[in-house]
């Protein structure tokens, strides 16, 4: 069940027009092969840089051409880690789109393994974070889903994991938890309540921390009962 599920389709029919939602700010998902550093990209993706769909090939310097010119350097170093390293493509950053319009997006990134389980690319979604819920319109989305309110406690705990991970704020931290609820037509607060569960067996010292945080975050929905 999705988190629309859980609710009237009315009211959730008028959450999104109260709240402004566009299809621009659905996730988009990439892949990125090591051997020949080739990318591919969803149309959803493609939309999120300002491109319609196919109308480009996505390629290392084109996607540097517009990340911020301030986080730029930060991606690059990202890129040519997960080259070196084999580990995933992932983090926070900026990107200006085809009408210079600077969106902050969040890369939950994944391992790409064949047959024999050898690494061969990383994998992983763009999450559109930007600033776009003003106080107000937080205060309509809470009068209208009162099932999501009274599961806030362990939605919280869920969100303060992601704010510690990946450095955004509680808002954009509920935009990824509903992203994966919708995603996986899972229930928003049983993903959570099993997030917690075994973000709790995770050990914060352990080398690659990042890297199994976010596989849980994309496969935590297959272990919900």
């Amino acid at each position: 069940m999705t988190l629309g599920e859980e609710v009237a389709p009315e009211a959730v029919s008028a959450m999104e027009e109260t709240i402004g939602i566009d299809a621009c700010a659905e996730p988009g998902w990439f892949r990125f092969w090591f051997a020949d550093q080739r990318w591919e990209w969803s149309d959803e993706l493609a939309a999120m840089y300002g491109y319609a769909p196919g109308e480009v090939e996505p390629t290392t310097d084109l996607l540097l051409s517009h990340k911020h010119p301030d986080d730029r350097e930060h991606v690059a170093s990202c890129i040519a880690a997960a080259l070196e390293t084999g580990q995933p493509f992932y983090g926070r950053h900026r990107i200006i789109d085809t009408h210079d319009e600077v969106r902050e997006v969040v890369v939950v990134g994944d391992l790409m393994t064949d047959g024999d389980d050898k690494v061969i690319g990383t994998s992983g979604y763009y999450v559109d974070v930007s600033e776009r819920l003003e106080e107000q319109r937080q205060e309509v989305l809470e009068e209208i889903l009162p099932e999501v309110i009274e599961a806030r406690a362990v939605i919280e705990q869920a969100k303060g994991a992601l704010i510690l991970a990946y450095g955004v704020n509680a808002e954009q931290a509920f935009r990824v938890l509903r992203w994966r609820s919708q995603e996986t037509n899972t229930k928003l607060r049983d993903l959570a309540a099993q997030f917690v569960d075994e973000l709790r067996m995770l050990n914060k010292e352990t080398a690659g921390f990042r890297t199994r945080f976010d596989h849980l975050l994309l496969t935590v929905h297959e272990r919900v009962s």
